[in-house]
């Protein structure tokens, strides 16, 4: 960085070489409003394995402990989209 704090192109350049990449996982799943399964176990899971988790939600439930109440199945069309999405980047 120059003393105004602005960065030249060649510090950006060395910054983006010297940072991190991460392997990417792109998991499919329902909510479990719970937290003890689906997306968010998945998130977990890959995130322990120092992977960037990327999620596409299939369904959102309504459950605890106990049981499942409700389940609310997401469109076909925006489970593809929010795959196509992810996979575009």
């Amino acid at each position: 960085m120059d003393p105004t704090g602005t960065c030249a192109d060649s510090d950006i350049f060395k910054m983006q070489k010297e940072m991190k990449t991460y392997p990417r996982v792109l998991a499919i799943a329902g909510s479990d409003s719970g937290g003890g399964a689906g997306i968010q176990a998945d998130i977990k899971a890959i995130s322990a394995t120092g992977s960037y988790a990327a999620t596409a939600i299939t369904a959102v439930t309504v459950q605890n402990t106990l049981g499942v109440q409700a389940i609310h199945d997401v469109p076909a069309d925006i489970v593809r989209a929010q795959i196509e999405a992810v996979l575009a980047t």
